[in-house]
């Protein structure tokens, strides 16, 4: 009998290597929306998706946060995802803007792509519990356990490349310098004198808060604010 089965379109959209397209922002990794999007009419050029509304809004305000909702058609196939507001700590926004409401249905379309398949392997392990490390950052309670491990000769020989790019992660955290307490001064009067909304800035930039910005990404985020204030002016 001939085999009229349709090839699996999920399998070849999770094929496409989406590597270079990933970005990160504080500690976690997100996939360029717009080349999730074209990527997606690419391979499909009928494919539609939809921005839920709620009485008429494009979110839903419930007393456990804000939640946005995209449902993505892909040869006639409909996948929904629900997708609450977070800030750049991946924590719910009490009072979202519209910027922080828009920029969740952004991530909320790039995943309910991926539930079609493209870029499905950027999101796994996002729901894992964070362990309880007792204060100490995720990287440093990772280097303090391989090296313990090594000392009493437990980590095996096929994990000596694992513990060289950790060694090689310590070495760059140790000569990244935070920046200077002038730097400091000199970003928070310029957004003061931009009127600039500091949570955006940092989820923009991808920081935790203006004083873990590295001395070396200084220039970046100064040429920002002013490039604000000029526009303002």
């Amino acid at each position: 009998m001939t085999n009229t089965t349709q090839p699996n379109y999920f399998s070849e959209l999770a094929a496409i290597n989406v590597t270079e397209h990933v970005e990160k922002k504080g500690q976690f990794n997100y996939l360029s929306w717009p080349y999730a999007v074209s990527q997606l009419r690419s391979f499909d050029d009928t494919a539609t998706w939809v921005i839920q509304r709620f009485n008429g809004l494009p979110y839903l305000s419930t007393e456990t946060g804000t939640f946005v909702e995209v449902a993505v058609t892909v040869r006639g196939i409909t996948l929904s995802q629900i997708h609450p507001v977070l800030d750049s700590r991946n924590k719910p926004i009490p009072v979202p803007s519209a910027f922080d409401i828009n920029t969740s249905i952004q991530r909320c379309l790039v995943k309910a792509i991926a539930l079609h398949g493209l870029g499905l392997s950027v999101y796994a392990g996002e729901d894992l519990p964070q362990p309880d490390n007792g204060g100490i950052p995720p990287s440093q309670h990772t280097l303090h356990q391989v090296s313990s491990s090594q000392t009493a000769g437990l980590v095996p020989a096929p994990f000596g490349k694992v513990r060289q790019a950790l060694e090689q992660q310590r070495s760059q955290a140790s000569n990244t310098e935070p920046l200077t307490a002038n730097q400091l001064r000199y970003i928070k009067k310029l957004i003061a004198e931009t009127h600039t909304n500091e949570e955006q800035l940092l989820s923009f930039l991808g920081f935790f808060d203006l004083e873990s910005i590295p001395k070396s990404e200084v220039n970046r985020v100064i040429r920002t604010l002013e490039t604000n204030k000029q526009e303002a002016a």
